[in-house]
C-alpha cells in the first residue's frame, strides 16, 4: 500500500503495467483519465468498439508506421499504428512526435470506432491526448 500521495500520473500507469492487482491509491494531484484505473487490451477495444466509442481509454502497446503530418492549421501532428499480440489501432496526436519505431508506449486518449475523412473511414482509431514510451517514465517515481 502507497502511503504517500502519489504525484504522477506516469507512475500510475506504470503500476497499472507492472501489477497485475487492485492497487489503492490516495491522492492524484493531476486529474486522471476516465478509464486509467482499467489499461484496456487492444483486442477489448477491438471486440467491441461500441462500448468505447467517445469514451477516454488508456492503452500500450508498440509503436509502428510513424507518420509526420500538418493539420490544416499548420500544426505539426503524427500518427501510428499501435499493436500488441491481439490487435492493431491508429493513434493521431498533435505536437512533435517523441516516440520512435518499436517503441513500448502508453497511449492516453478517446477512442473512436469511426470517424469520417473526406470520402474515407477511419476505423478504430485513438486521438491521443498523451503518448509516454515505457522506457523514458521516471525511475525515481518507481519503488
Amino acid at each position: 500500500m502507497l502511503k504517500q500521495p502519489v504525484r504522477s500520473f506516469g507512475f500510475f500507469m506504470l503500476l497499472a503495467v507492472l501489477l497485475p492487482a487492485t492497487v489503492t491509491v490516495g491522492t492524484i494531484s493531476s486529474p486522471p483519465v476516465t478509464a486509467a484505473a482499467g489499461l484496456l487490451e487492444i483486442a477489448e477495444l477491438l471486440a467491441h468498439p461500441e462500448q468505447y466509442d467517445h469514451q477516454d481509454v488508456v492503452v500500450s502497446g508498440a509503436v509502428t508506421n510513424v507518420q509526420l503530418a500538418t493539420n490544416r492549421q499548420g500544426q505539426p501532428a503524427y500518427g501510428f499504428l499501435l499493436k500488441d499480440q491481439a490487435g492493431t489501432l491508429k493513434v493521431i496526436s498533435l505536437g512533435q512526435a517523441d516516440i520512435h519505431e518499436g517503441d513500448q508506449v502508453i497511449v492516453e486518449g478517446v477512442f473512436s470506432r469511426l470517424r469520417q475523412v473526406g470520402r474515407s473511414i477511419v476505423y478504430n482509431e485513438i486521438k491521443a491526448l498523451s503518448v509516454k514510451p515505457l522506457n523514458r517514465l521516471n525511475p525515481d517515481l518507481v519503488g
